[in-house]
């Protein structure tokens, strides 16, 4: 683990290095700002992960209040998951983020469990909307709009 963490580390630190921007979309301190923390953050945690394990420092199991460990993997949820992710990868060009989204949140909704075949997709669809305004009004981000083109 600490030396996939060392390499991601370097990876990012290496791409954020080639990052080119005018001068009009620097800003205060620039683009390559956040990926360097990142990366230097990755490095740094690989090395004191290292210096752990070296001397002989071991990960306990997990042993959380919320967590069954008398249970198996739930891999029916996981595989539902998975496609929710994998729809709305195929979809949010299509359709464009609002159904695409609410597609992903009401999958997510229902492979965790819930059955509420009238709540969980207006609330999805809500959702969906209402982070579509948040990235176009409020952060200046355009997401696909798609088939609502003139409508949102």
């Amino acid at each position: 683990m600490a030396l996939f963490l060392a390499a991601l580390g370097v990876f990012v630190l290496v791409d954020a290095a080639g990052l080119q921007a005018g001068l009009s979309q620097r800003g205060p301190v620039g683009p390559k700002a956040v990926p360097v923390v990142v990366g230097a953050l990755l490095v740094v945690t690989a090395v004191l992960l290292a210096r752990d394990v070296l001397r002989g420092g071991r990960g306990e199991p997990e042993g959380g209040e919320d967590v069954d460990l008398s249970h198996r993997s739930d891999w029916r949820a996981m595989l539902l998951l998975s496609a929710a992710f994998l729809a709305n990868i195929a979809l949010i060009e299509r359709v464009g983020w609002p159904i695409s989204g609410a597609v992903l949140f009401f999958g997510c909704a229902y492979a965790l469990g819930s059955r509420h075949f009238v709540r969980d997709p207006v609330i999805a669809l809500a959702l969906s909307i209402g982070t579509w305004y948040l990235f176009a009004v409020g952060l200046g981000i355009g997401l696909p709009v798609g088939i609502l083109k003139g409508i949102l």
